[in-house]
């Protein structure tokens, strides 16, 4: 299990050196980056992603929520490699997506990471901060 927050800072070139607690919970050097959801990207190792994959393809492609789902999220996929030094190159289309720049934001979701551009993540915790009771209510309700 993976919680909290890391921070870490990408080159020009989109290289960025994983945070150590990162590494350690992803324990392979083969991982998957895709786009996430609310702007940030998803980071997640290999074995999880074919769960995610078998999640999505158990569904009928006859369902559009469904097709553009696996286009979402399985189009923009792209399978990485740590270096030796702990370090990735993040795709330009996907830094261009979450608007990665120079700081980010590693978050810890338990099972998978997300990775956010600074700025965002700051935007995010203020909605998560004014609208906590309110989200934990409709979870409740629903």
């Amino acid at each position: 299990m993976i919680i909290g927050q890391y921070s870490a800072k990408a080159e020009s070139n989109g290289r960025v050196m994983l945070p150590k607690k990162i590494r350690q919970f992803l324990k392979t050097k083969k991982l998957i980056v895709t786009r996430g959801y609310d702007g940030c990207l998803l980071l997640i190792n290999t074995g999880q992603f074919q769960q995610v994959i078998k999640d999505i393809v158990s569904q009928s492609f006859l369902n559009p929520d469904k097709r553009n789902t696996e286009r979402f999220l399985l189009g923009s996929a792209f399978e990485l490699e740590i270096d030796n030094h702990g370090r990735l190159i993040i795709p330009d289309t996907l830094k261009k997506y979450a608007g990665l720049k120079h700081q980010l934001i590693f978050v810890g979701l338990g099972n998978r990471i997300e990775i956010w551009a600074q700025e965002a993540w700051q935007k995010q915790q203020k909605y998560l901060t004014s609208k906590a009771q309110d989200i934990a209510q409709r979870l409740l309700n629903s």
